[in-house]
């Protein structure tokens, strides 16, 4: 086959060396690539035959990586195979045991943060250290989980605040709102009421700051990842918008860190009226280099990024769900209202709404997970080795097919329907025990669990030490709304499609909704 036409021959003619190099480069980083992955005894579902059927294969694989996964899924139920993309060969693990295996795995031999680090691009989109010293995941799974119960009336407060001003509704009419943007505006305050406090959480210019940010970081992530690595160092900081994001984030936070370590330079750490915040947990762990103003402007952006990203898309699908199964409205807002006039608002009550826990776990089921669950990256240099001897080599990524585990009727009865009193019905019959409501789960069934609970039948979070959310923000939200907005579909029983590249699914973000005010 000519793969040269004397027409790109001509074209190559006027390029620049500099060019024709990196052109060059590219085509030798992908044909090794696809070449190696020839070499490898693990099956490969599709492009295996020769690297031009591989490239093709990688392609189509871009386009429909579910229905990819998924055929993988039923031809290899307990095996591994691999798939092809356009810079590596990626490879998914079946099977409970496997499954088993890769959660049990340490950091040191398969590294999920590694793992998060390669679908972000991170090391361009928020810098390297982000991820080398992660200190402040400490200061969120610490001071933040200490202090959220005793705060929740903050959140509270600013739920209220946040859906009265972003919806903006007249009295009882309705309103046609686009829902993903309006989310993120609401997640977006709600989260800084405890991240900077009052007033910069109410701060517009702040909040688009932190949601543009989000978006950019998936975005340029994604794009990042396209590239051969050997050109991203070159490429990456280009596309990044990280620099710029920072530049304009001290404009907002320099003044107030600049403030607090001056004051802590003064009269200590506990100084009087020190604020209990963001800041000041991440000055309580942060050293040397950390502790300067742009190092940790960086670190709020980057948790601001994680609060809103996951936050936003979990409540706007599961308003696209509401909408679309609106059956489910009347028992939920009966057990809000009936929860919140025996126990009042607090982050306990929410613990009690399992009917509420139940339709955003449902939600995340069908619509949060991608096509591969819980990536790893092969960090050990002799490669991973299940127990039956199958080896990923060393610096592959090894992920479990999410979308295809969760649509499997021997995990779930009737599997592709919506159900969203799924996991409430089944607590019931169990005599299941209230859920805490914000604690990982190391259950391995998918009876008596919450939200935020990770099985084996259940991997949009990740699983154990790594799962991680907001589910006390969440289901406050989804319960705030319940009592007080009617909600109905643009179309009735229509969902907004979701919005797919590669194995990323996301709700539709220009999906719509009709909202009012209840009377």
């Amino acid at each position: 086959m000519t793969l040269i036409t004397s027409a790109t021959l001509s074209s190559m003619e006027n390029l620049e060396p500099k060019t024709l190099l990196i052109y060059g480069l590219a085509a030798a980083v992908t044909i090794s690539w696809l070449r190696s992955g020839e070499k490898s005894t693990i099956p490969a579902i599709i492009g295996s035959k020769g690297v031009i059927s591989s490239y093709t294969a990688a392609l189509h694989y871009l386009r429909h990586a579910t229905d990819v996964i998924q055929q993988g899924y039923q031809k290899y139920p307990d095996g591994v195979f691999r798939v092809p993309t356009l810079v590596r060969w990626d490879y998914v693990a079946n099977g409970t045991q496997r499954l088993a295996e890769l959660i049990s795995a340490p950091e040191h031999i398969l590294s999920f943060n590694e793992g998060a680090a390669d679908g972000l691009q991170s090391e361009y989109t928020m810098g390297p250290e982000i991820m080398m010293n992660p200190y402040h995941v400490a200061a969120i799974l610490g001071s933040l989980t200490r202090n959220l119960a005793r705060c929740f009336p903050q959140v509270r407060d600013e739920i209220v605040h946040a859906f009265d001003d972003v919806l903006a509704l007249n009295d009882n009419e309705w309103k046609e709102i686009q829902v993903l943007p309006s989310i993120m505006q609401v997640v977006a305050r709600t989260s800084n009421r405890l991240l900077v406090g009052l007033p910069l959480c109410r701060q517009q210019e702040f909040l688009d700051l932190n949601v543009n940010y989000t978006v950019s970081i998936f975005i340029c992530g994604q794009i990042i990842g396209l590239i051969p690595a050997i050109f991203r160092p070159i490429l990456g900081p280009l596309i990044s918008t990280r620099k710029s994001t920072v530049r304009h984030a001290l404009k907002f936070l320099g003044p107030m860190i600049d403030e607090r370590l001056e004051k802590e330079g003064e009269y200590g750490r506990e100084w009087p009226g020190r604020p209990n915040d963001l800041i000041s947990w991440l000055l309580d762990i942060a050293e040397d280099e950390e502790r300067k103003t742009p190092a940790l402007a960086l670190r709020i952006l980057a948790i601001n990024m994680a609060a809103i990203g996951t936050s936003s898309t979990t409540l706007t699908a599961a308003l696209y769900d509401l909408t679309t199964y609106p059956e489910h409205i009347l028992p939920m807002r009966e057990e809000a209202e009936r929860v919140i006039a025996e126990e009042g608002w607090s982050k306990a009550s929410l613990a009690n709404m399992h009917k509420i826990d139940s339709f955003l776990r449902e939600s995340q089921r069908l619509t949060a997970a991608n096509a591969i669950s819980m990536s790893r990256k092969v960090v050990a240099k002799d490669g991973f080795t299940f127990s039956d001897g199958v080896t990923i080599p060393h610096g592959s990524f090894v992920s479990v097919p999410g979308t295809a585990i969760h649509y499997d009727s021997d995990n779930y009865e009737h599997a592709a329907v919506f159900d969203g009193f799924r996991f409430s019905r089944l607590r019931e019959q169990r005599g299941g025990p209230a859920s805490s409501g914000d604690e990982p789960s190391e259950g391995t069934g998918f009876f008596n669990r919450h939200m935020v609970s990770t099985a084996q039948d259940h991997v949009v979070f990740g699983h154990g030490r790594h799962a991680f959310f907001a589910a006390t923000e969440l289901k406050a939200m989804l319960a705030h709304m319940l009592i007080n907005y009617d909600v109905k579909a643009m179309t009735e029983g229509v969902r907004p499609p979701d919005d797919c590249f590669g194995v990323i699914s996301m709700p539709n973000s220009r999906g719509k909704i009709m909202i009012r005010k209840r009377v």
